[in-house]
């Protein structure tokens, strides 16, 4: 008899993800078993409890997913897990706390899509502003857009916090690689005299960018906003759009809403849970992973 398929799902929070759930289930995990209100220190003796209760052969059927709200925490608690293996036992893990780094990367690609379809060009040297993004989706939005070449400054209603999680993500994230800029809302009008692209990241419900800022912009192309609450994180963007001009824009740009953002992360998300299992060889997946098959993915839509 076959061992089934299970996926250890530890959160830092007190609740597991619905979402998370239905999504392992629906990839092909047979059982998806939450361990909540998890601590970093817990992580180590969780995936060894898991490693060492099956043979090295059926560990393939078993995996680790992390969740939680803090895109920092879930990155360590994913090293630590690698850490604890001993080969060859030895799982996967995929971290993904909030559906932050999918998100992401849907947003990403979508906006890389646009910007090659519509103004021939790609996300090397644009100017992004991830307003709001001093959360979890605007830390991993602005750090895969700046791997991939792109100027971005998370935008936030405090400068110091704004400037401490762009440090985060330049030193945490991005290796030291990558240079991510801060900035705080009262200076939104000035950035958006250079804007080429907007990500909204920010809490449902409330707008990030007015009417008059998207008209005054001389150069946006590409405004994406994940918020499907009214009201719209930008205006004249709604959930359903999708590569579509925004109303008022006098630079011709076009928005991506939340429908289509939450697509491509769907997808992206299907595919690294089905990769867990799939892989010959344990994989630990995060952002970057995400952003690979979100790309893969809107490449295959586009010639369908």
């Amino acid at each position: 008899m076959e061992k089934p398929f299970i996926l250890h799902m530890l959160t830092t929070a007190k609740n597991l993800s619905p979402f998370d759930v239905n999504m392992a289930l629906d990839a092909g995990w047979v059982s998806a078993l939450p361990y909540i209100n998890v601590e970093a220190s817990e992580v180590q003796g969780l995936v060894q409890d898991a490693i060492f209760s099956r043979s090295a052969k059926n560990l393939k059927r078993t995996g680790i997913f992390i969740g939680g709200r803090d895109t920092k925490q879930a990155m360590d608690m994913l090293k630590t897990a690698k850490r604890s293996m001993v080969p060859p036992f030895e799982v996967s893990a995929f971290a993904d706390p909030s559906g932050a780094f999918t998100t992401a990367a849907g947003m990403v690609a979508a906006a890389e899509h646009e910007l090659i379809t519509k103004f021939n060009t790609t996300l090397e040297g644009k100017n992004i502003l991830a307003l709001g993004g001093t959360g979890p989706v605007g830390q991993a939005a602005a750090v895969i857009a700046a791997q991939a070449g792109a100027k971005v400054r998370i935008i936030g209603r405090q400068l110091d916090k704004a400037q401490h999680i762009a440090d985060m993500c330049n030193i945490e994230f991005g290796d030291g690689k990558i240079t991510i800029l801060a900035g705080a809302d009262a200076d939104k009008a000035e950035y958006m005299k250079t804007a080429d692209v907007v990500f909204a990241t920010g809490a449902a419900g409330i707008e990030l960018l007015s009417a008059e800022l998207v008209a005054s912009a001389p150069l946006l192309k590409v405004a994406a906003d994940v918020n499907a609450v009214p009201p719209s994180g930008i205006a004249g963007v709604d959930a359903f759009h999708n590569g579509t001009p925004i109303q008022g824009s006098n630079s011709g740009a076009v928005g991506i809403g939340a429908l289509a953002i939450g697509n491509i992360k769907y997808h992206a998300q299907n595919r690294l849970l089905k990769k867990m299992i799939e892989s010959d060889r344990p994989v630990y997946l995060h952002f970057e992973h995400a952003f690979e098959v979100a790309r893969e993915y809107v490449k295959s839509k586009a010639k369908a």
